[in-house]
C-alpha cells in the first residue's frame, strides 16, 4: 500500500514509521525545507522517503506521486491546512482514503465529506472519551467516527440491572444498523458470536449507525 503523509512532525514521523516497519512505501511530504534535510541526514525514518514541498499547492503535492496513493494522511499542525490537503487529495488526486487529524476541536465539525476527509481523528475528543470510557457504568461512550459520521465505534460498560446482563447475543436482537464488535471481560478479550453471553461489568464495543444509537442504548443499558 502507498501512503503519502502531509506533515513530517512527530506525528507524521511515528506514523510514517510504523506504516514502514509493516512493509508499506511511505512518503512524507514536508514544507519545512530544514527538517527534511536534517531527516534525510539521520536516515530516519529507514525505509521512508522525504519530499520538501507544498501539500496546499497542487504542482508540489503531485511531486509525491499523490495520484498513486491508496491512502493520504493530513497530520500537521494546522487544521486549514489538513483540510486544503484532504480537498486536494480527493478532488485533484481521487486518493481512495483521506484521514486528517484535528488539532482544535471546535473545528472538527469542517472534517467531512465536502473537505475530502473520510475519518477524522481529533485527539483531545478522542481522549476525553476514552477518559469517560474508564469511569462510566451504564451509558454509551462514541470512541472513533468513520466515513463522515455515519459510522460510529462506541462502549458500554453493562451495569449489573443492565437489561442485556445474561442474555446471549441471538437473543438479545442487536438493532438491524449495529453490530457488536468485540466484549472485554477481565482484561480478555473476547470475539462475539451469536450463543454469547453478555455479563454485567462486560465492556463492549458496538459499531453503529448515529439512526440506530438509540436503540442500541436501549438493548445494552435499558
Amino acid at each position: 500500500m502507498r501512503v503519502v503523509i502531509a506533515g513530517g512532525g512527530n506525528v507524521g514521523t511515528f506514523i510514517a514509521e510504523d506504516l514502514a516497519k509493516a512493509g508499506h512505501d511511505v512518503v512524507i511530504v514536508e514544507v519545512d525545507a530544514d527538517r527534511v534535510a536534517q531527516a534525510l541526514a539521520q536516515g530516519e525514518p529507514a525505509g521512508v522517503e522525504w519530499i520538501a514541498a507544498d501539500g496546499c499547492e497542487v504542482s508540489e503535492f503531485a511531486r509525491a506521486g499523490v495520484d498513486k496513493a491508496d491512502v493520504v494522511a493530513a497530520v500537521t499542525g494546522d487544521d486549514e491546512d489538513n483540510l486544503v490537503i484532504s480537498l486536494l487529495a480527493k478532488q485533484e488526486f481521487a486518493v481512495p482514503r483521506v484521514v486528517a487529524r484535528v488539532n482544535n476541536p471546535k473545528n472538527e465539525w469542517m472534517f467531512n465529506e465536502m473537505w475530502g476527509v473520510d475519518v477524522s481523528v481529533s485527539t483531545p475528543h478522542l481522549l476525553t472519551a476514552l477518559v469517560e470510557e474508564a469511569v462510566s457504568v451504564g451509558s454509551l461512550v462514541r470512541l472513533l467516527s468513520f466515513e463522515g459520521g455515519r459510522a460510529r465505534l462506541s462502549e458500554a460498560t453493562l451495569a449489573p440491572d443492565s437489561p442485556a446482563n445474561g442474555k446471549d447475543l441471538a437473543e438479545l436482537g442487536m438493532p438491524r444498523d449495529s453490530t457488536v464488535v468485540a466484549i472485554i471481560r477481565e482484561d480478555h478479550v473476547i470475539v462475539p458470536r451469536g450463543d454469547t453471553v453478555l455479563r454485567g461489568g462486560d465492556e463492549v464495543l458496538v459499531l453503529t449507525t448515529p439512526d440506530a444509537e438509540d436503540d442500541v442504548i436501549t438493548t445494552l443499558l435499558g
